[in-house]
């Protein structure tokens, strides 16, 4: 259909009418913007289905998603979208928690292109940006001047500067920097009708003359701020809370407070009566009121240093008595976590050695810091806390065990300090353990974010917990509590399971009793994640009938026709907004896979409980400019939404419950462009907060699709790289020779799609195996071995890289180790397991486990020096086999590295005691997931190396990804991040494990052809 607007209104409305129904003309949509506009704009299924969730409970499909590259696209696109009446939404990370970040309407994503720090004024503490801009990228860019953002919410990482703008964001430090509101200093603007303005500081006085009801768009604006303040300026300040914490609603009391020159709560001064700074008003708006393409934002410098202590308690009352007395010692951060947490972290891997420092009565902590100006400084307030609330830990200069009190004052059960930036990692690590925990459940109920950050008065909190924990059970389930205890701001979670009706009447009933109880004891419905779709109904309750109409007028006279992501904040009378409509997960809710899944999934709802483990928090996106950690690799050279985690779980998901089209998920088009990107890094299953295993279940869709519609030739021959390897070797030299004809590269590229310009192993004639046997097996008898073990020639090693085999066998033997080489072992099956080849993957996994049992029920260990086969051992054959015998050999098996460092070999080992060198070290990203990749660094180092290890993720080849043709670029892209690490490093060296890696880095800096493996540099220090 036309999309051009109609000389009849009512034809208009009837366009729009059809516009939001199911049979629209998309493409038409979608071209008519790009008319429009100079940006690209998308209105694929795909597209849409990517922009339906965001970090929170809700999902609505969008009618199209556009990525504005100036604030002229983003004023064509509103002045189009206001004469059709058509719903615009503003976009940052999608981090949001309350579900103002989806909507059904036309998605601007900020975060492709408009994500420039446009100036920095280092003396005047002032920067310039636009709203793509991440809070993380931003502080790294003015960490070299000492500054900083000064609001920190939790995800600054992958949430964008307008995304805290819109939801008027802070973080565990609010004590100390209060909200993003009062560091705007001006913004640019486009307000509803596509009109470019500038809101910043102007007089009373001004607005009065510039306010016309009747006036256009901006003057109709000043004449509604000009008439809040003379008519309802009294009743916003006896309504809004008196908290230092309070996003919900329109920020009008930061607005009377500046008209009236007074103190702000919290302590924050306003300056003098009569003027009041617009852009302020933007803050917590959640992009209802205009859309901001530039921001002036005031900056903080960076404390000196801090100082933390770990207070402890018998249980959370405890500790909610005593954040009052705590607050009187002037913390930076007040954060507190519950013994439901706590439990649950004492059970994981990653946070229970952290859990063993406390008291074995401790139910609850309160982690406090301090901003200091010195060590001195710091230890000194630290002692008067500890003084004041643990006399007895202060008295000896050492944290007792579990001192008695010494009155009803004095609750703590013990402090723990810490000064240095390891142990206070350390405490913050515990901290923020809580929302890893509870979001990695895979049962149908869930910890459901719709009422995790109301606030109320320190001073209530006790009160409040008491009677939440009483709603809660009144409504049959429990929540954890944990956050911002020093503002007031918990973090409580229910659990809930919105697929029943059951959990819908709690969602609602728990909600409207809690909104009664924060109105009672003077707190906000919100405190730090905004309104949304979650809460925007409580604000009525909460400001009573005036202000409620006060938020529709103000909201009316910005945005006349209310397209500016209608429902979130207020809402019309005919269109109310009800925090049980557009759930992710509802009663409705269907999901069916298509598929009995081939892999064991020991999860809570196997297969179908990891494809709905993701909720949305972005971690995969990370920072543009960062690249710590493994997750995502291909998001990270891309900044496609489509290529991280997030969107491909999501659009897995929606797949399985018929969001689109059935069997979707095994078409070609969805096979290749939503999994097939995915490389198989694992870095989801160690750097996701869900765990999201988006490698697992890439392996079990693309073995579906292969059962549906058959494999090509060359995912069947990378599947068998280990029988091309073996006939490679066997006829070698010319096997190698080859590849090198004229032509014969093109060929390969067009008859079987690999990459002309990738360098192919090098196959040699004399295989691992081959070698050791020629020198007579071990050469440590077993009865003089303390351990012994069996190496496993993987096919690389075996036929491509012997050396390293050989090197492994010198080591361990020089260790004491006694060493086979079975004939028997050859292919672990990693690369049909990769390719999604599952039965042959499992095969190879039977054979080898039979062969392997029986010597480890002998003693033996197996040792891998191939990574990626190495975990395909450790990891992987538990998900293909779920016997004993595969546990057994799970158990035993280790990288090579791995080996030595677990049990102390390389102290065994006599090496050159001139060993000098200084190393990059990239390791492989299947050792970095599951966490057994920093033995390699120690042994290096405890040899004599000085190593620098690169906290890099996937290399980008990833096994034959790189190899493939049309990933060619990707591969390339995702390279050039590790490139820039190593090229920052200190090392002369370039050092690395994998196979994939080793070819990826083949000449560059420190090496002159491909760069050695960390055994074969031990090896080269033996005496």
């Amino acid at each position: 259909m036309s999309l051009e607007p109609s000389a009849d209104p009512a034809a208009d409305r009837r366009a729009n009418y059809e516009y939001r129904s199911d049979d629209v003309d998309r493409p038409a949509l979608e071209a008519d913007l790009e008319r429009v506009v100079d940006c690209e704009v998308r209105a694929d299924s795909y597209s849409r289905e990517l922009y339906a969730t965001d970090a929170s409970a809700y999902e609505m499909t969008p009618v199209a998603v556009a990525f504005p590259e100036s604030t002229d696209d983003v004023a064509g696109i509103l002045e189009y979208c206001a004469d059709r009446e058509i719903p615009v939404l503003p976009r940052g990370g999608g981090t949001s928690l309350a579900g103002q970040a989806v909507n059904r309407a036309v998605v601007l994503d900020f975060t492709r292109h408009m994500t420039e720090v446009l100036d920095v004024d280092v003396d005047g503490r002032i920067a310039t940006v636009q709203p793509g801009v991440i809070l993380g990228t931003l502080d790294e860019t003015l960490a070299p001047d000492g500054l900083k953002f000064a609001p920190d919410p939790a995800w600054g990482d992958k949430s964008s500067i307008g995304g805290a703008i819109g939801n008027n964001s802070t973080g565990a430090h609010s004590l100390e920097y209060g909200k993003t509101d009062a560091y705007i200093q001006a913004c640019e603007a486009v307000l509803a009708d596509g009109t470019v303005t500038e809101f910043g500081e102007v007089s009373l006085a001004e607005i009065e003359e510039r306010g016309d009801p009747d006036g256009d768009l901006e003057q109709r604006i000043y004449a509604e701020v000009g008439r809040i303040l003379d008519a309802d300026a009294d009743r916003i300040e006896d309504t809004y809370p008196d908290l230092k914490r309070n996003v919900s609603g329109y920020n009008l009391d930061r607005l009377v407070a500046e008209a009236r020159g007074n103190t702000l709560p919290g302590g924050e001064e306003t300056g003098e009566s009569g003027t009041v700074n617009l852009a302020r008003l933007l803050a917590g708006s959640e992009g209802t009121l205009a859309i901001v393409t530039e921001a002036t934002i005031a900056l903080e410098t960076v404390p000196e240093t801090k100082a933390v202590s770990l207070l402890c308690y018998s249980d959370l009352h405890d500790a909610m008595a005593d954040v009052g007395p705590i607050l009187e010692h002037d913390p930076a951060a007040l954060e507190v976590l519950d013994d439901v947490l706590l439990d649950l972290a004492r059970d994981t891997a990653e946070f229970g050695p952290v859990t063993e420092i406390l008291p074995a009565e401790t139910n609850a902590v309160l982690l406090v810091e301090f901003y200091a100006d010195s060590d001195g400084h710091g230890r000194e307030q630290v002692a008067g806390l500890v003084t004041d609330r643990c006399p007895d830990a202060a008295s000896t200069g050492q944290p007792p065990r579990n001192p008695p009190r010494t009155d009803a004052e004095t609750l703590a059960l013990e402090a723990i300090e810490a000064y240095d930036d390891a142990e206070r990692a350390k405490l913050w690590k515990l901290r923020k353990s809580g929302l890893p925990i509870l979001l990695s459940r895979t049962t149908d109920a869930k910890h459901v974010s719709f009422i995790e950050d109301t606030a109320v008065p320190p001073a209530r909190l006790p009160e409040f917990v008491e009677r939440f924990e009483a709603i809660l059970e009144v409504h049959d389930t429990y929540a954890s509590f944990y956050a911002h205890a020093g503002p007031g701001v918990l973090h409580v979670r229910p659990l809930v399971n919105t697929k029943s009706e059951l959990g819908m009447e709690q969602l609602y009933g728990i909600a409207d009793d809690v909104t009664d109880l924060v109105v009672e004891l003077g707190g906000s419905v919100s405190g730090e994640h905004g309104d949304g779709r979650a809460r925007t109904q409580w604000n009525h309750k909460r400001y009573g009938d005036e202000l409620w109409e006060t938020f529709r007028d103000l909201k009316t006279a910005f945005d006349p026709e209310w397209i500016l992501n209608p429902g979130q904040v207020v809402f019309r009378e005919d269109d109310p907004t009800d925090l049980r409509e557009h759930l992710r997960f509802d009663p409705e809710y269907a999901f069916d896979a298509g598929f009995e899944p081939n892999l064991e999934w020991e999860i809570d709802n196997g297969f179908q409980g990891m494809v709905e483990l993701c909720h949305g928090c972005g971690g995969c996106r990370g920072e543009q400019s960062t690249t710590g950690g493994v997750m995502c690799p291909t998001y990270r050279a891309s900044n496609e939404e489509i290529t991280a985690t997030r969107g491909r779980a999501n659009a897995l998901r929606q797949a399985m419950a018929g969001d689109l089209e059935p069997g979707e998920a095994f078409t070609d088009e969805f096979v290749e462009e939503v999994m097939g990107l995915c490389i198989g890094c694992k870095g989801c299953a160690i750097d996701c907060p869900s765990e999201v295993d988006m490698a697992k279940l890439k392996a079990e869709v693309t073995h579906e699709y292969h059962e549906r519609n058959g494999a090509t030739l060359r995912d069947r021959l990378f599947a068998n790289v280990a029988v091309l390897s073996r006939w490679g070797s066997k006829l070698a030299p010319f096997s190698n020779v080859a590849p090198k004809v004229p032509g014969a590269r093109k060929l390969l590229d067009a008859t079987v799609g690999i990459e002309p310009n990738r360098s192919l192993p090098t196959f040699r004639a004399t295989t691992f195996r081959d070698r050791f046997e020629e020198r007579g097996g071990s050469r440590v008898r077993v009865t003089d071995a303390d351990r012994k073990a069996v190496v496993y020639p993987d096919p690389y090693t075996n036929y491509s890289n012997p050396g390293a085999g050989m090197a492994t066998v010198r080591v361990l033997e020089a260790a004491g180790v006694h060493v086979t080489v079975p004939d028997e072992l050859d292919d672990t099956g990693r690369p049909a397991f990769s390719k999604g080849f599952l039965e042959d993957a499992r095969t190879t996994a039977i054979e080898n486990v039979e062969t392997l049992a029986p010597l480890v029920a002998e003693g033996w260990d197996v040792v891998v020096i191939e990574p990626s086969d190495a975990v395909m051992l450790q990891s992987d054959y538990r998900d293909l086999l779920d016997d004993d015998a595969t546990e057994l050999v799970a158990e035993t098996s280790y990288g090579v590295c791995e080996y030595i460092d677990t049990f102390g070999l390389d102290a065994e080992l006599t090496v050159d005691e001139t060993t000098d060198g200084s190393l990059t070290y990239h390791g492989h990203c299947h050792q970095k997931a599951t966490r057994t990749d920093h033995h390699a660094v120690a042994v290096l180092r405890r040899i004599g190396y000085d190593v620098d290890p690169l906290d890099s993720g996937c290399c980008g080849m990833a096994g034959s990804f790189g190899y493939e043709s049309e990933h060619a670029s990707m591969s390339d892209a995702i390279a050039s991040i590790l490139y820039e690490q190593i090229d920052d490093s200190t090392g002369e060296v370039v050092v690395a494990p994998g196979a994939s890696c080793r070819t990826q880095l083949e000449g560059h800096r420190g090496s002159d052809g491909t760069p050695p493996t960390p055994i074969e540099l031990v090896d080269d220090v033996l005496e």
